[in-house]
């Protein structure tokens, strides 16, 4: 091997190293954050939410359901028909909705929580357009 050629190879060699063990490496801190709910079976391959990654809005919205209210808005807790067919099918009167207030918003804005009977969660942001399942 020429003599040129080694310091070369050597560079290289560490280059790889370094990349490999800054994926392996360890911070020294030590994680607060509470262990990640697996997903649930009713989930299926829908995205998922953590409910403490919710918007506080949102987080509210959920300890009022938990509660059985009283909920600010009319609306709240009425059937929700899944004319979009986002939710896995269930007969009529299996989800409710509730109004996950948003900031700033003339009326009730486009944020909301629906449920199952089965205890299933979902969290909306855009009115129905996609859902995402809430691990508690």
């Amino acid at each position: 091997m020429p003599p040129r050629f080694v310091p070369r190879l050597l560079s290289g060699v560490l280059l790889v190293l370094a990349v490999l063990l800054t994926g392996c490496s360890h911070t020294g801190t030590t994680s607060t954050a509470a262990p990640v709910a697996s997903t649930p079976a009713w989930a299926g391959h829908m995205a998922t939410v953590e409910e403490s990654r919710l918007p506080a809005e949102a987080r509210q919205t959920l300890r009022l359901v938990d509660r059985g209210g009283p909920f600010p808005y009319t609306q709240d807790g009425t059937v929700f028909r899944n004319f979009e067919g986002r939710l896995p099918s269930h007969p009529r009167g299996y989800y409710h909705e509730y109004t996950v207030r948003t900031p700033g918003s003339r009326d009730r804005g486009a944020r909301r929580i629906v449920t199952g009977q089965n205890g299933e969660v979902y969290y909306t942001d855009d009115h129905y357009d996609s859902f995402r399942a809430v691990l508690r």
